[in-house]
């Protein structure tokens, strides 16, 4: 036999109600923020799905952010080169007119004055800056100016002249990412875009009968190329060649010595580490731990010059009034150097085409991907409205019911 106490009915009526209510006020917040997972407890699985989702947009964000920034950086750039590039046809025309003699050496002069203005010009494209102050043509040295010029006194130019103008950047670019295992250089080493002719780098030591005595690495162009103990000259030739750098080695046969040049117009960019002294020992590289490019043996012969080298010589020319020199090497000169900005504008513009590519295919991505998250967390508003009015008749016929069933008291029975 059970005793049912009266306070039972009751109890029980209450929880029902209570549990109503909750149930209301979760879909009324359900509709409120029009999303079917407030809590994780809402749906574990789809909450697991669309942290995932978020995380993943989060990530296309960040990526469509750093193209936009790499736009403007290479915007930028093709600005600093297309400005270059007008320079450079202008100092073309000069050479032109100043190799054909119908000019005096007076107007020769005149031409000088207006190519050393020029040479500024270029100086200032080249060390040319964004918008936060950044060197553009620096490598990842962006802080100082990439090109260092000197100044000296120049025959048939007044004050100090530009006398030479040196590469004082690195050859290390910064990246950025652009994708999911995706990245692009954000600036450029200016020792190749302002670069005239393939350089060349004579060694004048004999190393016909070297051997590399341990294993060493040496350094060409920020690439690393490993030797191993026992290789000999035409073996070190070999690797190098073999690397796929834009560089070739051979050996001198006057000389026997070590010779490195160029296949495009840069600058060679030569290192070893400190432990290592294979480039010294073949008479590339000097012992005094200079960075590139000042670490050049003192010995070395170099050829093949910048682009700054063939407007200096231009004007130094036409103020001599040489023109056979301005139309020979100077004007070969400037038309290579014309060509390789032109390259690398092409480049550049390669490379902007493969962020527009980039965006638009992340553009949709992300849009695919909020799209799935929609489908796992937001509320289908006609089935919540629905439900909600189901709870509210349920809920309005479950207060008439207690009001019915707790009138009745066991008080009322007892006569």
């Amino acid at each position: 036999m059970r005793r049912i106490s009266s306070a039972m009915p009751n109890t029980d009526m209450q929880y029902q109600m209570r549990l109503r209510d909750f149930r209301m006020n979760e879909m009324q917040s359900s509709i409120g923020s029009s999303r079917r997972l407030n809590n994780l407890r809402d749906d574990p699985i789809a909450a697991a799905h669309s942290t995932r989702f978020q995380s993943h947009v989060t990530h296309l964000d960040r990526y469509e952010k750093n193209i936009d920034y790499a736009k403007g950086e290479y915007s930028l750039a093709e600005t600093s080169m297309n400005q270059s590039v007008q320079v450079l046809q202008r100092l073309r025309e000069l050479a032109v007119q100043g190799s054909n003699g119908t000019y005096s050496k007076e107007d020769m002069g005149y031409m000088a004055a207006e190519t050393d203005q020029l040479l500024h010009e270029l100086v200032s494209m080249g060390n040319a800056r964004s918008a936060d102050g950044r060197a553009l043509f620096g490598g990842n040295d962006t802080i100082e100016d990439p090109f260092v010029v000197m100044k000296g006194r120049v025959p048939g130019i007044e004050g100090a002249a530009i006398t030479s103008v040196n590469y004082s950047g690195n050859i290390v670019t910064n990246k950025t990412d652009i994708s999911e295992n995706s990245r692009i250089d954000l600036n450029f080493a200016g020792n190749s875009v302002f670069w005239a002719e393939q350089q060349q780098v004579y060694g004048q030591r004999d190393v016909l009968e070297y051997v590399v005595t341990e294993d060493s690495d040496i350094s060409i162009d920020g690439k690393t190329i490993g030797l191993k103990t026992g290789d000999n000259v035409h073996s070190i030739i070999q690797r190098i060649n073999d690397s796929d750098l834009a560089v070739k080695a051979y050996l001198d046969p006057v000389t026997n010595s070590l010779t490195l040049e160029t296949t495009v117009p840069h600058q060679i960019w030569l290192d070893e580490a400190p432990a290592d002294n294979i480039l010294k020992e073949l008479g590339i590289l000097s012992e005094s731990g200079s960075k590139p490019p000042e670490n050049l043996h003192k010995d070395v012969v170099v050829g093949g010059g910048s682009l700054f080298d063939m407007v200096i010589s231009l004007r130094d020319s036409l103020i001599a009034g040489d023109g056979e020199s301005v139309g020979g090497r100077i004007l070969g000169g400037l038309d290579s150097s014309l060509n390789n900005l032109m390259y690398n504008m092409a480049d550049l513009g390669s490379r902007t085409e493969r962020l527009e590519h980039s965006y638009a295919r992340l553009d949709s991505e992300r849009l695919n991907v909020i799209s799935m998250n929609s489908k796992m967390t937001d509320l289908d508003m006609t089935e919540a409205i629905t439900n909600l009015k189901m709870l509210e008749y349920t809920q309005k016929a479950a207060y008439q019911s207690a009001a019915k069933i707790l009138d009745t008291k066991l008080m009322d029975f007892l006569r």
